[in-house]
């Protein structure tokens, strides 16, 4: 075997594909501990789907002291998910993906504050923004007249005296993620060269003197445990890679923790509330709050489905996947990680307490936070669902032991025959920015090869450019992909 691919989410998917247009040769092999492609981090409702751009997502723009804004994640981000958007599009237009709409739909993206200290953040915010390219058409206003119009179910019944300001960008999107995965792996399941085995679990792995992984897989259908030979392992198993990646032994492994996070979300079950709101609109995360747990009233497109949910609300875990263990951070403290893993949790016992808080509030409780965005909720059209697992990365940190970081990080092998993606947000939106970095780690020699330079150009033409300092090739590779993708008129 040329590739095994631990985890059938977008990730996986994602890199899966990229090989299969780069080498149709190679062999490769998906295996996933569950029944079902796309069924924990990558699911729907287990997946923010909001096709991070960082155009809403106010976590990403942090006020610094002086009162500016820090926006190059936001930019960074932006540009990333324009290459995902990019490659997409390619697959649209080559008969690999379905109908856009099956997993793609256009939606305003907004995001919504209120006070004089969180509207005096939102206009540096703006301001700051709206001088890039990137962010050229986002819209600003504090006029509630406008604002009715951008968002008329936020603003009904709202108290006229309260100050409030928002943006918005019209050419945001709505972001079936476990639509896209399921549709890129029947698309690689039409390969020879491709293999996929559903309820296998990985029990174990060790490297070769060759080079090569021995990779013990656990078939749940009849619980014998057999061995895989792979010149290549990614482990993309979402909040599950760190378990795998320890397993590993591999060197680069030492240090990493996971600090989980389990989430739910208010969903509005009356139609006709529903059809009246046609936009995200994201706010600011509560003081104490994680920063994957802004909260948000998020429309959606869920199996073809229209939905309305809020959230997510956060709460404390142990469980590394919504369909884990109450031990998987307990199972994950090793002696590489102990100091980093105890000093990140010293330093964060009002998170904690946060959380521990957030899993006792009551329906009336979240009902009530839901007002702050939809005045005139009423707590019979709501009910709650269970969002997705996240796992934020703990690190070795000289000054205080470890830390807690926000955001996705690739830790691969120095010798570049494994590879994992740990973290949370942004993920899945960056997918295939971030596995194009796993190929130029791991894949160093071909990638650099013309061969693969110009298929890479092919299917990614901003490829070996920079969207963020490329004016015109910004607009050229935009109005492709709104264009193929059916996001604008």
């Amino acid at each position: 075997m040329d590739v095994l691919l631990v985890g059938a989410g977008v990730m996986s998917a994602t890199l899966g594909t990229l090989l299969s247009h780069l080498d149709p040769s190679l062999k490769m092999m998906m295996v996933e501990r569950l029944s079902k492609v796309a069924h924990e981090s990558s699911h729907g409702l287990n997946n923010a789907g909001t096709g991070h751009a960082g155009y809403c997502e106010l976590n990403y723009t942090p006020q610094k002291p002086d009162g500016s804004v820090a926006i190059d994640k936001a930019l960074q981000i932006n540009a990333a998910f324009e290459v995902s958007l990019q490659f997409w599009s390619y697959l649209v237009e080559h008969h690999q993906l379905p109908a856009p709409e099956k997993f793609i739909n256009p939606i305003f993206h907004q995001s919504l504050v209120w006070g004089d200290q969180d509207v005096a953040f939102l206009r540096q915010r703006f301001n700051q923004l709206s001088e890039h390219h990137l962010f050229e058409e986002m819209e600003y206003s504090e006029d509630p007249a406008v604002l009715r119009e951008w968002m008329p179910l936020v603003m009904d019944g709202r108290d006229s005296g309260q100050k409030v300001a928002a943006t918005q960008v019209a050419h945001g999107t709505d972001v079936d993620f476990g639509h896209l995965t399921r549709s890129l792996v029947k698309s690689l399941n039409k390969h020879d060269h491709f293999e996929l085995r559903l309820s296998h679990s990985i029990v174990g792995m060790k490297q070769l003197p060759n080079g090569r992984w021995r990779v013990r897989v656990q078939d749940h259908h009849d619980d014998k445990i057999r061995s895989i030979n792979a010149g290549f392992v990614f482990l993309g198993a979402g909040g599950g890679a760190l378990p795998l990646l320890q397993k590993s032994k591999i060197p680069e492994a030492r240090g990493y923790g996971g600090f989980p996070v389990s989430g739910q979300w208010l969903i509005c079950k009356n139609p006709e509330v529903v059809k009246r709101h046609q936009t995200k609109v994201y706010g600011k995360a509560p003081i104490g709050a994680p920063p994957m747990s802004v909260p948000h009233l998020d429309a959606r497109i869920i199996d073809g489905e229209p939905a309305m949910l809020f959230g997510p609300f956060a709460s404390i875990t142990g469980k590394f996947l919504k369909e884990g263990s109450m031990f998987d951070v307990l199972a994950s403290l090793k002696s590489g990680n102990f100091k980093p893993m105890m000093a990140v949790a010293m330093d964060n016992l009002d998170l904690m307490r946060y959380l521990i808080g957030e899993a006792f509030k009551t329906h009336k409780e979240r009902v009530e936070a839901l007002r702050n965005f939809y005045p005139e909720a009423r707590e019979e059209d709501w009910e709650l669902a269970s969002a997705g697992q996240r796992v934020q990365i703990i690190k070795q940190c000289d000054s205080k032991g470890g830390k807690l970081e926000f955001g996705t990080e690739i830790v691969t092998s120095a010798d570049g025959t494994l590879a994992t993606l740990l973290g949370a947000s942004p993920g899945a939106s960056t997918s295939v920015q971030a596995m194009i970095e796993v190929l130029e780690r791991c894949y160093p020699e071909r990638i650099a090869s013309a061969e693969w330079q110009t298929k890479l150009r092919q299917m990614i033409p901003s490829y070996g450019e920079s969207l963020d300092e490329n004016v015109p090739l910004l607009h050229e590779v935009r109005e492709r992909t709104l264009r193929v993708l059916r996001l604008v008129e």
